[in-house]
């Protein structure tokens, strides 16, 4: 795939599954901007891949306002985790992840879509998850997030259509990132078990597939929606999810 006359915007893009997508993408000769509020972790990544940082948190609307606009792909990634029941919720907290998973991608599609329009091409890749297709206890504001953001993607799939742009969500099951990896070790000293018992027996559960997917897998399935044999797949939901939902 060839992607060098075009230019990706990657949030949350200093590790994890962003970082994976800045490596994929900028590998395809793509202009990378990798935002994220780590400034440290973000210069890194962008000298990996010979791109650009931006420090950025995106819970600030004012400071989402100083990213580019110039940008034909737009990797909606960024996010954050909170377990708790509904009734013991933060509601703070809720608010803040309903601002970086679902405002702020919005407002990134403002910014960005006149260019693409502009062009008549361009591709917008929200990293969802299963939790934008199914629900899991104590998850209230993620869950919310994913399903919010789906909804987004199929607007911006409709709207995006006479225009030349795409618009659609991948979504994976659990992914080997530091989030997991955190929640592997709290569930693991919450029920006295090993790690590998809280992989099988708690989070993979209801999956049939019992492993975590790499980051690198997720990109390569947003990359792949960015090419031009993926121009009539729009408004859809991509699962990685180990047959989830087929369970």
């Amino acid at each position: 795939m060839d992607l060098s006359s075009r230019v990706a915007l990657v949030t949350g893009g200093a590790g994890g599954i962003g970082r994976a997508c800045a490596a994929a993408f900028a590998a395809a000769g793509a202009l990378v901007h990798v935002v994220d509020r780590d400034a440290e972790a973000a210069e890194a990544v962008a000298a990996e891949v010979g791109g650009e940082a931006h420090t950025v948190d995106l819970a600030d609307p004012a400071a989402i306002d100083r990213l580019p606009t110039a940008v034909d792909i737009l990797v909606n990634n960024a996010g954050l985790q909170h377990v708790a029941p509904l009734t013991e919720f933060p509601p703070e907290r809720f608010a803040l992840i309903q601002q970086v998973m679902v405002t702020a991608p919005f407002l990134l599609l403002r910014r960005t879509l006149p260019h693409m329009y502009a062009r008549g091409w361009g591709r917008v890749v929200n990293i969802s998850s299963v939790h934008g297709l199914r629900a899991s206890a104590y998850k209230a504001a993620y869950v919310a997030a994913k399903h919010a953001l789906e909804g987004l993607s199929k607007v911006a799939a409709i709207e995006g259509a006479p225009h030349g742009v795409t618009s659609n969500c991948v979504n994976p099951g659990y992914v080997r990132t530091p989030l997991v990896e955190n929640q592997l070790r709290d569930q693991a000293a919450a029920h006295g078990i090993s790690r590998q018992d809280v992989l099988t027996e708690v989070l993979l559960t209801r999956s049939p597939v019992k492993r975590l997917l790499e980051p690198e897998e997720v990109a390569a399935a947003a990359l792949w929606l960015c090419a031009e044999h993926s121009s009539s797949i729009t408004g859809a939901s991509l699962p990685l999810d180990g047959g989830w939902g087929a369970n």
